[in-house]
């Protein structure tokens, strides 16, 4: 039978995991890798979704 306490436990374990994965990296201007964090992505998506509000304005 399903036991949702233990899938929502795996859900967080799994969340947990992914949090720690390398996202990739980018080399600054001094040839230094930094590692890409969740925050970056999520920064990067919320300037991306800030950009394109005048055009769902003109195109929504």
């Amino acid at each position: 039978m399903h036991n949702p306490l233990h899938t929502t436990h795996s859900r967080q374990h799994t969340a947990q995991k992914l949090r720690h994965l390398q996202l990739g990296a980018i080399i600054d201007a001094q040839g230094r890798e930094i590692p890409i964090t969740e925050q970056m992505i999520l920064q990067a998506c919320r300037q991306l979704e800030q950009s394109t509000k005048p055009l769902r304005r003109l195109f929504g």
